[in-house]
């Protein structure tokens, strides 16, 4: 099994194509499957269904996508230790988060380290609150996870980094009180667009409007929780999103107030200590 090969299989799974993989590593798209091929021989498994001109992940290749990502790691770790002439990690960091948790300061942690340790790339893959956080660490999917807390990850380390901090968006033109923060018991009987409630966020605001005495309907469940501060500038109905998000949909028209009592969730990040490059270390320094 040739290391190309598997940078080859990571490329067409990160781009979701051969003709955006060919092109970020400056492959010929005839090569590129060619080699995706090899590998499948030697695996001895479809990596990919091919349908038509597209391809879709087999079930070997999904269970394949971690190993390859910590075959690619632990090759680099090998290759001078992570680090560059100049004695800072290179390589890349895999990380993964919540849409949910990425808003805000994380990309902000991730800003700062990229233009400290410029040799170091790095990979933010999505989390679905029904992934198990540990099995996504311990089968090499990525080496730093940041999740809602409390996670359940036996074995590993759990740090938490800091607050989210939920606010009420009302559509525009809503006649609520001037009150900021706004009594979550005065809610106006409007319908509430929302996030499933498999999403931690979702538990947290649901218990704040338990404890208020107040009682909502809900209109509509986005899988998309970026898009909820649109539906609620449309008009769909009322929502209660992390304060970064509301300050955009205040932005363009939503009447956005600070709920009172204030509507807060930790979040951290969950690694083990025992496997992490110098760059994922370097990175947890950061925070």
């Amino acid at each position: 099994m040739e290391l190309r090969h598997v940078e080859y299989f990571l490329a067409a799974v990160d781009h979701d194509g051969l003709g955006s993989a060919a092109a970020a590593l400056g492959v010929s798209k005839p090569s590129l499957s060619s080699g995706l091929r090899s590998l499948e021989k030697d695996l001895g498994a479809d990596l990919f269904h091919r349908v038509g001109r597209g391809m879709v992940l087999s079930a070997a290749g999904k269970a394949f996508v971690g190993p390859a990502r910590q075959i690619v790691r632990d090759t680099v770790a090998a290759e001078s230790a992570y680090v560059a002439p100049d004695g800072l990690p290179r390589g890349r960091l895999d990380i993964c988060a919540s849409a949910y948790v990425a808003e805000g300061p994380v990309a902000g942690v991730i800003g700062r380290f990229r233009k400290r340790y410029p040799s170091v790339s790095v990979r933010l893959a999505g989390v679905r609150p029904a992934d198990p956080v540990g099995a996504l660490i311990r089968d090499g999917h990525c080496e730093i996870v940041f999740s809602h807390l409390p996670v359940a990850a036996p074995g590993l380390t759990v740090r938490s980094v800091g607050q989210h901090e939920y606010w009420v968006a009302f559509p525009p033109g809503t006649d609520v009180p001037d009150d900021d923060p706004f009594p979550l018991g005065l809610l106006p009987d409007i319908r509430v667009v929302g996030v499933p409630k498999e999403a931690s966020s979702r538990s947290v605001v649901e218990r704040a409007l338990q404890a208020a005495g107040s009682h909502t309907v809900m209109s509509t469940v986005l899988e998309q929780r970026e898009a909820v501060g649109s539906f609620v500038v449309e008009g769909v109905g009322m929502s209660f999103i992390e304060r970064s998000l509301a300050r955009r949909a205040g932005a363009a028209g939503a009447v956005v107030r600070r709920p009172d009592p204030p509507i807060t969730l930790g979040y951290g990040v969950v690694y083990d200590p025992r496997r992490l490059s110098p760059a994922a270390a370097a990175f947890l320094d950061m925070l």
